[in-house]
């Protein structure tokens, strides 16, 4: 095990007592800030006292190692095929966030190998007691690759834009899901939008739609307005919550991030019912 494993490994050890929420990040399509919403959400959480990791699953477009300024050295599938432990993949990240890449060589997840899924889920165990959060940065769309991870996860957040086919394509991938799982928790962030009133209209009737045609109330978590600073975080290569913690975009992800946190949730985390769900849904795939 390398000294950055080893040393991150010894932080977390203090973070024993913990059971991992997992929230996979979604979008129904691209270009509407998704990655960059999920750093900066999962930045704003580790902000708030909370133990967060992201799992890089963008698998087509992987770019949260260039918005964090990073170089990855490792990703999953060096995991699998050599002789590393997952700690040894594990960047640690600004705020004190931890990071995982995936890496293009497991966009063929459920086609691994038994002997490879069978290192990764005993990997997996070793994480699930030392984070809060686990937030997978899913590719945008639905896939036979990212569907288990989604369907797995004990809730997912859809990041969309006031734009007629983000909208669009959000609500196909919302449908998507509850045809799936009707139970799923759905939560709903719109970026980029001119105002708080645009937001609130947004979120108020993409609420109302999925709660007429799809019986599925979605807990709206805020909107991100669109902010000239976010592109200037993103060519400096460094999250916008930290690139200037003043800014509109930033105190709207973090009051997001707060009011996650503050949800009531009724069900358990149970990072071992996550590892479970995946186990099934891969062995009745293959």
């Amino acid at each position: 095990m390398n000294d950055q494993a080893e040393n991150l490994r010894r932080l977390l050890d203090k973070n024993e007592d913990k059971d991992a929420r997992v929230l996979a990040v979604v979008s129904g399509k691209g270009g509407v800030g998704k990655s960059n919403v999920c750093l900066n959400f999962a930045i704003s959480l580790s902000q708030l006292g909370k133990k967060v990791m992201i799992f890089d699953l963008d698998l087509g477009m992987a770019n949260l190692n260039i918005l964090m300024g990073l170089n990855s050295k490792y990703h999953l599938m060096d995991m699998l095929d050599n002789q590393l432990s997952i700690w040894d993949i594990v960047e640690e990240g600004p705020a004190g966030i931890s990071y995982i890449a995936g890496g293009s060589g497991f966009s063929n997840f459920v086609e691994l190998s038994e002997e490879r899924l069978h290192k990764f889920f005993a990997q997996l165990e070793f994480i699930g007691n030392k984070y809060d959060y686990i937030l997978l940065d899913m590719g945008a769309g639905a896939t036979k690759e990212s569907l288990e991870f989604v369907m797995a996860a004990h809730d997912v957040l859809v990041v969309t834009t006031p734009e007629p086919t983000a909208i669009t394509d959000a609500y196909s991938m919302i449908k998507f899901i509850c045809l799936k799982d009707p139970d799923k928790p759905l939560h709903l962030i719109v970026n980029r939008v001119d105002s708080d009133r645009e937001g609130q209209r947004t979120m108020e009737s993409f609420r109302n739609v999925a709660l007429q045609f799809l019986q599925k109330d979605i807990m709206t978590l805020g909107s991100i307005p669109y902010d000239s600073v976010v592109s200037k975080a993103v060519k400096a290569q460094t999250p916008f919550v930290l690139f200037d913690k003043h800014t509109r975009a930033s105190s709207a992800i973090t009051q997001i991030a707060s009011r996650y946190i503050g949800e009531e949730i009724s069900n358990s985390s149970a990072f071992g019912h996550f590892l479970s769900k995946m186990k099934t849904m891969i062995s009745f795939r293959k």
